[in-house]
């Protein structure tokens, strides 16, 4: 599939906030895809070691959870890093059946790595956004995600409202 130029695509498209979001997405995957498998990684690997980083030693499902991964992605990825020893798998000393996913120091390293990767992929995919849009817009993507994160779980339960629900209701 050819990637529409904005010069030449259908104003009724260029002007839908939805449509440029996903046309541009696509265009920084292709940067971060592409300077990752420069660094033989991908995506899930930093977003799995990141996890782990962040929140310590954590079972596989939790660790697919915390990373935003899908069960069968998780287990590839747990695989692909336990490979390379940037993961330690050891059972779960209260469930025999779960494996306990820990971060070892090799993979810190190539962490710290994929952290620079990184840095240069935002610099190649952000060039045309000076330091403040490029703040300005992940502020947006923030608010827009979390939005659809809260849409996602549903209504708040408020026990101080006849209904039952914070806010409007809409």
């Amino acid at each position: 599939m050819s990637d529409p130029d904005i010069s030449t695509a259908p104003t009724r498209l260029a002007r839908l906030p939805s449509w440029l979001l996903t046309q541009s997405a696509r265009h920084v995957h292709r940067v971060v895809s592409g300077r990752l498998g420069l660094a033989d990684a991908r995506g899930y690997h930093y977003r799995a070691l990141a996890a782990l980083e962040e929140y310590g030693s954590l079972c596989q499902a939790d660790l697919g959870r915390r990373a935003g991964m899908d069960r069968s992605d998780i287990v590839a990825t747990v695989n692909e890093l336990a490979d390379r020893r940037f993961v330690d798998r050891s059972p779960d000393p209260t469930d025999r059946r779960r494996n306990i996913i820990s971060v070892t120091r090799r993979g810190r390293q190539h962490l710290r790595a994929l952290d620079d990767v990184l840095v240069a992929a935002q610099d190649e995919a952000f060039a045309s956004l000076d330091p403040a849009e490029r703040d300005q817009l992940a502020a947006l993507l923030t608010k827009l995600l979390a939005h659809h994160t809260r849409q996602a779980k549903g209504p708040v339960r408020d026990p101080s409202t006849s209904d039952g629900l914070r806010g409007s209701g809409r």
